[in-house]
């Protein structure tokens, strides 16, 4: 349960770290070996744990990703939280790549990112992580919007939002697969990309 003033209990916490953790093992090995050279077994074995435990916490082997998946986009959404009334989100993300506030991306998510493309499962799960960032994603346009995350019309936006961010970040992974020196500069021209294409509208 969470603490009385809405901070994660110390078991949360832990569990968190722990799945965390499993999800940098199980990139690590499916990167170094592929994804179906990799058993769950030999992800619970590097992380230090029981084949039990990983199942108890991960339904399938690829679904270990899903934390690390998670965490970038919950970086994301952190970010809008703080997006101000009278800006536009173009404008937004413009402002917050020039400060420096977009960190440069790890190698492993990037290399992660670039797998969802060429594996079912793995897609699966990197799908799932923006189903799991949409209902979020409503919320915050909600509040600044004074509507409802119910309404279609912030429903659409969300999804749209959603699918930039998405686009943005394959864009990224597979662009800049061969420098590790990419840095923040990079991404945020490559989410000013997929958000002035949604900002046009569809083309006809």
């Amino acid at each position: 349960m969470a603490g009385a003033e809405g901070k994660p209990s110390l078991a949360q916490r832990r569990r968190a770290s722990l799945r965390l953790e499993i999800a940098g093992e199980a990139v690590r090995l499916f990167t170094s070996q592929g994804v179906t050279g990799t058993t769950g077994e030999e992800i619970a074995r590097a992380v230090g744990i029981s084949s039990r435990t990983l199942w108890r916490h991960f339904p399938t082997k690829e679904s270990c990703v899903l934390p690390m998946l998670s965490a970038g986009l919950r970086f994301a959404v952190d970010q809008l939280a703080a997006w101000p009334s009278g800006m536009t989100l173009v404008d937004f993300v413009t402002r917050a790549g020039r400060s420096g506030t977009l960190p440069p991306a790890a190698p492993a998510i990037l290399d992660l990112i670039r797998m969802t493309s060429t594996d079912p499962a793995l897609r699966a799960v990197w799908l799932q992580a923006h189903d799991d960032a949409l209902p979020v994603l409503a919320e915050l346009l909600a509040r600044r919007s004074g509507g409802s995350a119910d309404d279609l019309r912030t429903k659409v936006h969300a999804a749209t939002v959603n699918g930039a961010l998405r686009a943005a970040a394959e864009e990224f992974a597979q662009r800049y697969a061969d420098d590790p020196e990419a840095s923040g500069e990079e991404i945020t021209a490559c989410v000013l990309a997929a958000l002035r294409a949604a900002a046009e509208g569809l083309p006809y």
